[in-house]
């Protein structure tokens, strides 16, 4: 069951888009706490989860992440 992501996140996320802020993501991938840099361009919701789409391509799933840009969003 996916817990929901805060409005204070979403704010965050939404800054970062609107002025192509290059941030830091924390997230969980195959069992394992992994660090991307990158600028995130849109969100995008995908069979029902939320993912946040990076330059390039990359797709991330909100409820992976711990912390984006230094502040954390839940424990690992």
């Amino acid at each position: 069951m996916n817990t929901p992501i805060s409005c204070e996140f979403y704010d965050q996320l939404m800054v970062a888009i609107e002025r192509k802020i290059p941030s830091t993501i924390v997230y969980l991938e195959n069992e394992q706490s992994s660090t991307v840099k990158g600028v995130v361009t849109t969100l995008t919701m995908i069979e029902y989860e939320e993912f946040l789409i990076l330059q390039g391509g990359k797709k991330i799933n909100l409820q992976t992440i711990f912390s984006f840009n230094g502040k954390k969003h839940k424990e690992r």
